[in-house]
């Protein structure tokens, strides 16, 4: 694994694109086996709107995407700051890859099998570890 601490960012920037494509890969099939016109939708129509409509494990990814949106948005703001104070070291780097690996594993678990007790271990894990590296962001942008 690389030593730059920007490396983990960039592999979760193109795992979030490939959830994407996956989630437009099965979505758009689903839609056509449900008989979902996209032409006939009405106005301002969401993702959300396909709840109900759609499998629940077709919808598992849009919604696994949607997270890969929300908290890694402070992995990506941290790593910078690590970056950018001097703060790259062995154990950043390392936390930087495990969390990346953790959510990797975590969008997985919750496009496929989605038990909630894993899903929530992992996203305990990976948060555990964007946490310190919250800290050690705080201490080396300080000092």
């Amino acid at each position: 694994m690389s030593n730059s601490l920007l490396a983990p960012g960039a592999v979760l920037a193109l795992w979030t694109l490939i959830m994407l494509l996956w989630v437009a890969a099965t979505r758009f099939s689903a839609m056509a086996k449900a008989g979902v016109d996209l032409k006939a939708a009405p106005p301002g129509g969401r993702g959300a709107d396909l709840e109900g409509v759609l499998p629940p494990n077709v919808n598992w990814k849009s919604h696994n995407y949607t997270h890969l949106l929300e908290q890694p948005t402070l992995f990506y703001a941290v790593i910078i700051f690590l970056h950018l104070a001097g703060g790259v070291t062995g154990l950043t780097v390392g936390l930087a890859w495990a969390y990346v690996i953790l959510r990797i594993v975590h969008s997985l678990w919750q496009a496929t099998v989605n038990r909630v007790p894993v899903r929530f271990g992992i996203f305990l894990l990976s948060t555990i570890c964007l946490f310190i590296l919250s800290l050690l962001a705080v201490i080396a942008t300080l000092g």
